[in-house]
């Protein structure tokens, strides 16, 4: 049986992309049985309250309900934390200065898994993501392009993600398919799904080709951290 390390996950940021997280996991990991899988234990609590709003705000309302779930996760043995919420990484330094765990930051982990993009990067997120600079501060330093989406294709985004919290799964892929569209019209080389939520809307859509998932990312960090065999 291989040896694997115990993840935890700060999840129900929403609830689908917790366990759309979970199972890119899953299939990211090389297993045989069931024995050689990640064990993995997540904090699913959809009563956090709203980051978006938050970080737009500038406020630290889900701070406290964040650090609730690490001591539980800390508390369960965990060896490491993936944060399955994009917007939520907009308190990773308060929440990584609370814990001797290792939370993986999911900005490192998409550069860490792709290679350099050549064309600009559409980052396809929140507001409150793109204006806490998540993703531009961290592709900045490694020297990647970003696009950051506006108007019209910004409002679709937002509709896209809103769409797969309510289950209307059709809609969301609709939405997601007008701003992609849009974005690679506009010089996009790549569409970063950037909130947790859109590798949901963008399963199946004619331009998931161009998409790189940052949950995805994510999730083989996690992988990759978990079958490191303890020194």
């Amino acid at each position: 049986m291989a040896e694997r390390r115990l993840i935890g996950v700060l999840g129900g940021m929403g609830p689908l992309a917790t366990v759309d997280f979970m199972q890119k996991v899953i299939e990211t990991t090389p297993a045989k049985y069931d024995q050689d899988h990640i064990p993995l234990i997540v904090y699913s609590v959809p009563q956090i309250p709203d980051r978006v709003g938050a970080a737009v705000a500038g406020t630290d309302e889900p701070l406290p309900a964040m650090l609730a779930g690490i001591r539980t996760l800390e508390q369960a043995g965990v060896e490491a934390i993936a944060i399955a919420c994009n917007t939520a990484h907009a308190w990773y330094d308060q929440l990584a200065a609370s814990t001797k765990v290792p939370i993986i930051h999911m900005a490192q982990a998409v550069i860490d898994a792709a290679p350099k993009n050549t064309t600009p990067i559409a980052v396809l997120a929140t507001v409150g993501t793109l204006q806490a600079g998540i993703y531009q501060r961290y592709f900045g330093k490694a020297g990647w392009q970003v696009l950051v989406p506006e108007g019209q294709d910004q409002g679709l985004i937002i509709d896209a993600i809103a769409a797969v919290k309510r289950g209307e799964i059709e809609h969301a892929r609709a939405s997601f398919d007008g701003a992609a569209a849009s974005l690679l019209a506009l010089g996009a080389g790549q569409l970063l799904l950037a909130c947790t939520e859109l590798p949901v809307a963008a399963k199946g859509s004619i331009h998931e080709a161009c998409c790189l998932d940052a949950t995805a990312c994510l999730a083989q960090a996690c992988v990759e951290f978990a079958c490191r065999p303890h020194q």
